[in-house]
């Protein structure tokens, strides 16, 4: 980086460079740091950050280091400028290396830096971007393998949306790479709502992120500044006071007025900040001063060809050139052939000295050489570059034109945040200009999706034109797409006003269409409504795209909320009119959904299967990558509800690797990883699933389904026993937005129900169940409501005889079975979760049978799924023993023992071991076998241990009792009773009261306590 300072010394921040130095060495043992640089206008951020890439890569160890800008207003809606900057940089200081490590990645890199040939021909793809910023990520994790890279980002108050939201995402996904990002920025920029804020602090709490803000310097530090500017040992005392008074410590003043002091101007200054600031431009000659007002106006950089061509003589442009940057104000940057001011702040001087008549004739200079000679500026900045000069020329005829064009080129770098920009500036010009503007001036219509361009009437047909609803609809679909859908739903409220549904429908019904798929994104419930009337507009119209793609989302919609067979119909007409009309990808997405509707609602899930697997073997040939993978992960997620799941595993992991390799992990790999894991768990590898669940940091998003992973670990948290850990993650997945929707709420209230109910808070695992099971059920969902319903049936069995939890039983377990027929049963896993719901209905009532559990194990086997299958075999063990078959029970609960134990199911394995002792049963091997079986079992609670006072305690404690209840029963005081009940939480290694007494009733430690039966 080159040297741009007045002062040949470096002074002070020592606390900083170590600070950054650390990062660094943290960097390249293999730990991605980032560091966010802040400070004042002129406090020395651009200097400390020299100085630390100097000694960086001074002091070798394989250190690269690169840097790139952030653009001024001059180039506003330039998307990715810093990084495309800081490649090139690279690609200059590496050559072949930074080709090899892009390879297989050109394409979409090649929208960052044309260098590396023709961007993919992918401008519409809505995951094109997800695409880029993978690639950029894997680029930078490639190149940081064998050395440490150091990427520097300046002046980030300037940046635009793109690079935020690329920089972002390279700081959450950059794991394991030997990589240090650095970034400065002005502080005193950032007013309330700037939108650097919310990033900084979203940054900011990352563990992987620190900010550090540089102070301005005191006496002691100018005085040294002032020592190196002046060449002098000792300076003036004095001189130093006054020049630290006037500066306020401001390094960058600090400069400007010693240099004045050396010009002898000591006395001239004025307290104004312009005035000092344009002290040495007006100390140059009036052609130099020229030639500075003109450069301010082109940019933060810009080019020497093109100033070259604003100013007729190139001589007397050069000597201007010379003596600017001979003052140091300008000075050569060392990205291509072009200048930039030394200091923005003396940019921002000169510019804001300018006349507003002389501002906008600079502009227009610059836009009419640029047009004549659009070679003389790069092909990636020369939309953005044009549109901007032309609207600050205050030229609305060619600044409406030109913003429509960039609008299209940022789109085609789908960077959607800058298009969505460019739009906005081009629908405020739209009434400035005149009709014959409107008329023979602008690009036709762009793109949006399915929208249907031509509004015009009969007798002025003319299908180029393009109209102002046209371009509305374009940033409707860059606000969506941008995440700005917000803005997406005022934008499309304001087409819906010219309009007119009665005349054109479809376009009505477009825009309404995508009113409901933003209220869908932001969880609001007008996406039906919405979703209706777009249907109502297009009911009797003739197929089309749009008719099509309405019904798919009408269909798709009902799917997540109340699937009835009008769905199924709905789904069915959109594929076929998809298919005639030839929108493929809308087409397949109707049928994916369809295939989800068929088996929700029918009887026959091989049919639902084949439509969702024929819909995959579509979008493969369609080279479709995210629509492929909705299709992938739709089909996993239903073979694993119907319990197949060695098959879900085999989609699962397809679908990584899908997304892996289109750069689409970030959208769609929290889905794909929760259905894995899933799965995994399901077939007892809960190692495997855990490790999924650990490596899907790098995949997830904030706010994508992250609920879904969250639940998963909850479920394993409680399977190994950590109590606190699984109502941790329960609370993390609770605190999603998306908990309304049934598929993810019901699960996450199975959790619930499960914690409850071990903790011994059995009224508060009641209350779970009851949120679900009072509210309607939509069809379809036997998959998550089977076992919730037969862990809710288990908590009120397990709970039989406790006092508290007696009034109300009847009519939850009378509610558990009304719910439970409203279900069909559509696989065998499905048969066998419905068997083992009757009989723990039948435990819950104590008229429970041996023949009732063994016919829910041999419903289950089929499946094969040691979870379920672990649990009926236990409860048949018990039904066994209890009914005198001993060596029947002993034999299930080996079975039950080795697939707990397989699935790391500690809690299940505990109450297996539990029951066994109890009941004396030797499980190590078949009774006779050398292993004696005694002939009674042990009184309750010997098998923890419990003394006969201590069991007399836990007795009354699983009857609800105080303590000074216990202490007035047995005769003793509160304090010996408090002192039992601490030694029985203890010996049965429980949290609480109330989870020791659960225990004590699931176990059925006392028998003689629960409530008779007519067994």
């Amino acid at each position: 980086m080159q040297q741009i300072s007045v002062s040949p010394v470096f002074v002070g921040r020592g606390t900083e460079i170590t600070e950054l130095t650390d990062a660094l060495k943290r960097a390249g043992s293999g730990s991605p740091q980032t560091v966010l640089v802040g400070g004042e206008a002129g406090v020395g951020k651009t200097r400390l950050l020299e100085e630390f890439l100097a000694r960086a890569a001074a002091d070798g160890g394989g250190v690269v280091t690169t840097v790139g800008g952030c653009l001024e207003v001059g180039a506003e809606g330039l998307p990715y400028a810093p990084l495309s900057s800081a490649l090139r940089r690279l690609h200059r200081g590496l050559g072949t290396e930074l080709e090899v490590a892009a390879a297989g990645m050109e394409g979409h890199l090649a929208r960052l830096l044309p260098d590396f040939g023709e961007a993919d021909g992918e401008p519409n793809d809505e995951y094109g971007r997800a695409r880029l910023f993978e690639h950029t990520a894997r680029l930078f994790e490639r190149l940081g393998t064998d050395r440490t890279l150091v990427l520097a980002v300046e002046d980030l108050h300037w940046s635009d949306r793109s690079t935020r939201e690329l920089l972002a995402y390279l700081v959450r996904t950059l794991h394991r790479a030997r990589v240090l990002l650095v970034a400065t920025y002005r502080t005193d920029d950032l007013h309330r709502r700037h939108p650097l804020r919310p990033f900084l602090a979203e940054l900011e709490r990352l563990r992987t992120v620190q900010r550090m803000e540089l102070e301005r310097f005191g006496p002691g530090e100018v005085a040294a500044q002032l020592a190196g500017i002046l060449g002098t040992a000792d300076p003036d005392r004095q001189l130093v006071d006054r020049i630290h008074r006037r500066s306020e410590g401001n390094p960058f003043f600090v400069e400007e007025l010693a240099t004045a002091f050396q010009d002898g101007c000591s006395a001239g200054l004025t307290d104004s900040l312009r005035d000092i600031l344009l002290v040495r431009v007006e100390a140059l000659d009036e052609e130099t001063q020229r030639v500075l007002r003109i450069a301010a106006e082109g940019g933060s950089y810009v080019e020497h060809a093109l100033l070259a061509a604003v100013l007729d003589d190139e001589e007397e442009l050069i000597e201007s050139l010379r003596a600017a940057v001979g003052a140091n104000i300008l000075r050569p940057d060392t990205d291509g052939d072009g200048y930039r001011f030394r200091h923005a702040l003396v940019r921002e001087a000169v510019s804001d000295d300018l006349l507003p008549g002389e501002r906008h004739r600079i502009n227009r200079r610059f836009a009419t050489a640029l047009e004549a000679q659009p070679h003389l500026v790069g092909s990636d900045v020369r939309p953005a570059r044009l549109a901007n000069y032309w609207y600050h020329a205050h030229d609305p005829a060619r600044a409406l034109p030109s913003a429509l064009d960039a609008a299209r080129a940022a789109r085609r770098r789908n960077a959607f945040a800058e298009q969505l920009r460019m739009l906005e500036r081009a629908l405020e010009l739209w009434d400035q200009v005149s009709e014959e503007v409107l008329a023979h001036t602008l690009r036709p219509y762009d793109w949006a999706e399915t929208y249907p361009p031509c509004s015009c009437d009969v007798v002025t047909h003319d299908p180029e034109r393009l109209q102002l609803v046209d371009v509305l609809a374009e940033a409707v679909v860059a606000a969506r797409r941008s995440g700005d859908r917000e803005r997406g739903l005022s934008l499309s409220r304001r087409a819906l006003k010219l309009v007119d549904e009665t005349k054109d429908p479809a376009r009505a019904a477009w825009f309404r269409m995508n009113r409901a798929r933003m209220f869908g994104h932001l969880n609001r419930s007008k996406d039906q409504d919405e979703a209706a009337y777009a249907r109502r507009l297009v009911e009797q119209l003739p197929p089309s795209a749009v008719q099509a793609e309405v019904f798919a989302l009408s269909a798709g919609i009902a799917m997540l909320n109340s699937p009835t067979g009008e769905s199924v119909e709905l789904a069915e007409r959109a594929a076929a009119i998809a298919r005639e009309v030839g929108a493929h990808a809308v087409e397949q997405h109707a049928r994916m959904t369809l295939g989800t509707l068929r088996n929700d609602l029918g009887n026959d899930p091989e049919a639902a299967v084949a439509e969702l697997s024929a819909a995959v073997a579509a979008t493969r040939e369609l080279g479709v990558p995210d629509l492929m993978l909705r299709g992938l992960n739709n089909l996993a997620s239903l073979l694993q509800s119907l319990g197949r799941a060695e098959e879900a595993v085999v989609l699962a992991r397809e679908g990584l690797e899908t997304a892996d390799g289109n750069g689409l992990l970030r959208n769609i790999g929290t889905l794909l990883v929760g259905n894995l894991a899933e799965a995994l768990m399901d077939l007892g590898r809960t190692e495997e699933a855990a490790e999924a669940l650990a490596g899907a940091e790098r995949t997830q998003q904030p706010g994508s389904h992250a609920e879904f992973l969250d639940r998963l670990r909850g479920e394993l948290a409680l399977m190994s026993g950590d109590l606190p850990s699984a109502a941790g993650m329960l609370a993390q997945a609770r605190a999603s937005d998306r908990v309304c929707q049934f598929q993810h709420s019901v699960p996450i209230s199975r959790l619930a129900v499960l914690i409850a109910a071990r903790s011994g808070r059995l009224l508060e695992a009641r209350a779970e169940l009851l949120a679900v099971i009072d509210n309607p059920i939509p069809a379809g969902n036997e998959a998550a409501l089977y076992p919730l319903l037969v862990d809710g049936a288990a908590a009120e069995a397990d709970s039989r005889g406790l006092p508290e939890a007696g009034p109300g039983r009847a009519e939850v377990l009378a509610k558990i079975a009304a719910v439970a027929a409203l279900l069909t049963p559509k696989a065998s896993l499905h048969h066998g979760w419905a068997r083992l719901l009757e009989a723990e209905l039948a435990r819950a009532e104590d008229r429970d049978t041996p023949a009732q559990w063994t016919a829910a194990v041999e419903a289950l086997r089929p499946a094969g799924l040691p979870g379920p299958l672990a649990a009926a075999l236990l409860r048949a063990g018990e039904a066994e023993v209890l009914a005198g078959h001993r060596e029947a029970g002993a034999e299930l609960l080996r079975e039950a023992r080795k697939l707990a134990g397989a699935r790391s199911d500690t809690a299940l394995l505990a109450e297996v071991t539990a029951l066994a002792e109890r009941a004396g049963l030797a499980l190590s091997g078949r009774a006779g076998a050398g292993a004696p079986v005694p002939a009674a079992p042990p009184s309750g609670g010997d098998s923890f241990g419990l003394t006969p006072r201590e069991r007399d305690v836990l007795r009354l404690l699983a009857r609800g009792r105080t303590n000074r209840q216990i202490a007035e029963e047995l005769y003793i005081s509160p304090k010996t009773a408090s002192v039992h009940v601490s030694n029985i939480l203890g010996k049965l290694a429980v949290a609480g009261r109330g989870e020791a007494g659960a225990l004590a009733h699931r176990l059925r430690l006392f028998p003689e306590d629960l409530a008779p039966a007519g067994r």
